[in-house]
């Protein structure tokens, strides 16, 4: 969880804007893992979108972005929860149990509404 530096930006209210500088670029099909305020953020990119959700699994804490990305979704490598990248929608019962985080690129920046 080290592959990247934290930097802040006031947002509206008590959410802010928070840049991750990222050693080493994120590949499409990919994930990484960084901390934002004591929270575990798996990013990814897939299929030219960035998403980014709570990197830990609501069924048991698995490691989200350890898990396999298809078709917008991601499974969980621990059990096989699966869930929508961009929703945080569990596919099988059509809740959302993974809370999604807006995000952007600039300037070859990224920052995550936190």
């Amino acid at each position: 969880m080290d592959n990247y530096d934290v930097q802040r930006e006031q947002a509206e209210g008590s959410r802010e804007w928070i840049q991750i500088n990222l050693r080493e670029s994120l590949e499409d099909g990919k994930a990484t893992e960084v901390m934002i305020k004591e929270r575990v953020i798996a990013v990814f990119r897939h299929e030219g979108g960035l998403f980014a959700m709570d990197g830990m699994c609501a069924h048991q804490g698995g490691p989200i972005s350890e898990g396999q990305v298809e078709h917008g979704c991601v499974t969980c490598p621990w059990h096989g929860w699966q869930y929508e990248l961009d929703t945080g929608i569990q596919t099988i019962n059509r809740q959302p149990l993974q809370e999604t985080f807006q995000i952007r690129e600039s300037d070859g920046k990224l920052e995550i509404l936190i």
